[in-house]
């Protein structure tokens, strides 16, 4: 299946339309709320005793709820709705155990508060992307494992004979994330201390982010591009190349964070040869993009879609060779613990997978809706807001840990770093306001697209349950 722009613009018929719009709705919900508690904690860094005297609003709290809102709320929710979008079309049947989706959609949801709410009280089990307490991990954990099941039993049951690279990484991610999620809250708080611990969760929190963010991420883009361009993808081998790359190299990327630290010197090394082989997926992904859209870049402007599959595709090549080249040993002693690991951490997860995730809902919205986007205005404000505002932080944030960096080199005290870096942290506030004010336009436009948008007129002699082509997507 080389030609998804012919091969997967059939099969409707097999989405359960209710259910993918329920978890965009959901979804858009996360998009606003993780990264607004961002806002408040970033406003924190210039005024210290905002909101400080509500024990639920302080620091310590909001973060956790910051970080888990954005991975497990705003991203893994899009990604489960849209997993039931792509993985029924390219296997041309109906999701496997589709009765159990609304069972997920609950479950899934319900414990997000829930996890949320317990955070806000101070529950938290310590592990950086990880805090949710048991009562909150089971429940996940289960849903997580239904999800699987239901793509790994689509995907035998499928009537296409080619699988996709789209449903190698989606099967790939969920797999590794069932044992990854049931490592970082099961075993890693309880039976692991000290350097040991440090080092484990060095593997735990990259592979939420390698072997869950990145590998959604990435079945999405390759799902979304050729459709977005209306050109074959460019190549499906390089798009495997690129698969098995991540599989073999990212497994032992956990330690670099640990530069210098009392983790064994040889694992250390181990971390950069393979964060450094990492370029290989980074530029597989950037060559069949590009390759994709060549000599039709008239889409970009035509398609919201494209939009945002572009500007995150930039922000992926930028961000990926900062966390390649920040692995070395002479580049962490100028980074490490400043606000460039800040940058490139918001480079990777924000400005390209929640974007790319993002370019997912505004094509399948109004195609299973039956609506033309709501408003082309908002569309156009949610882009560029989402662009100047994000541009700016992650170049802000990249700058001043630049300067941490240098000026904790030369001997500069401490306080005197902190001091130096308020005019740069109110920039990154603003910059981070304007992202937020994106989100909500662009979210309340899909919203009010699928609930008030106009509806679309289906072509004469169109196959009975085809999705509808919208103007603007």
């Amino acid at each position: 299946m080389s030609d998804p722009v012919t091969a997967i613009t059939r099969n409707d018929e097999f989405v359960d339309r209710e259910m993918v719009l329920k978890f965009m709705s959901s979804a858009a919900f996360w998009l606003v709320f993780a990264p607004s508690i961002g806002v408040i904690l970033a406003i924190k860094f210039n005024f210290y005793d905002f909101l400080g005297h509500v024990p639920w609003l302080t620091w310590g709290r909001l973060r956790p709820v910051h970080i888990m809102g954005v991975v497990f709320g705003a991203f893994s929710t899009a990604i489960i709705g849209l997993t039931y979008y792509i993985v029924p079309k390219l296997c041309g049947v109906r999701m496997y155990k589709e009765n159990w989706s609304r069972s997920i959609f609950w479950l899934w949801n319900i414990f997000l508060w829930i996890g949320i709410i317990s955070l806000m009280m101070g529950y938290n089990s310590g592990i950086e992307a990880g805090e949710f307490p048991l009562w909150v991990s089971i429940p996940v954990e289960i849903a997580l494992t239904m999800v699987t099941i239901q793509v790994i039993g689509t995907i035998k049951q499928r009537k296409e004979p080619r699988i996709y690279v789209s449903l190698w990484y989606l099967s790939a991610a969920y797999v590794w994330t069932v044992f990854n999620y049931a490592f970082g809250h099961f075993i890693l708080p309880y039976s692991m201390p000290g350097v040991n611990n440090a080092a484990m969760h060095g593997l735990y929190i990259h592979y939420v982010v390698g072997l869950w963010i990145t590998p959604a991420g990435l079945a999405v883009i390759y799902y979304f591009l050729p459709l977005a361009a209306k050109r074959p993808l460019y190549s499906h081998k390089l798009s495997l190349i690129g698969f098995w790359s991540l599989a073999f190299f990212y497994p032992f990327v956990g330690t670099h964070h640990y530069i210098y630290s009392p983790i064994p010197y040889w694992t250390q090394t181990i971390a950069i040869v393979a964060s450094m082989m990492l370029i290989i997926p980074v530029w597989t992904v950037i060559q069949n993009f590009y390759g994709t859209f060549v000599t039709n870049w008239r889409r970009f402007q035509e398609s919201y879609t494209a939009k945002f599959l572009v500007i995150g595709a930039l922000y992926y090549f930028f961000g990926c060779f900062q966390g390649s080249t920040e692995a070395l040993r002479e580049v962490q002693r100028l980074t490490h613990f400043t606000d460039f690991v800040i940058g490139h951490s918001h480079l990777t997860v924000f400005g390209t997978f929640i974007l790319w995730v993002t370019a997912g809902m505004y094509y399948v919205i109004p195609r299973l809706s039956g609506h033309e986007l709501y408003s082309k205005s908002l569309a156009q404000w949610h882009y560029w807001l989402t662009v100047i505002g994000f541009s700016v932080m992650a170049g802000v944030l990249t700058i001043q840990g630049l300067m941490q960096g240098t000026m904790l080199q030369v001997g500069a005290d401490f306080v005197d770093t902190m001091v130096a870096m308020k005019p740069y942290w109110f920039t990154r506030t603003l910059a981070g306001l304007t992202m937020d004010i994106g989100a909500l336009l662009g979210m309340w436009n899909l919203y009010k697209t699928i609930h008030m948008g106009k509806a679309i007129a289906m072509p004469a002699g169109a196959p009975a349950g085809a999705a509808p082509e919208p103007m603007w997507t």
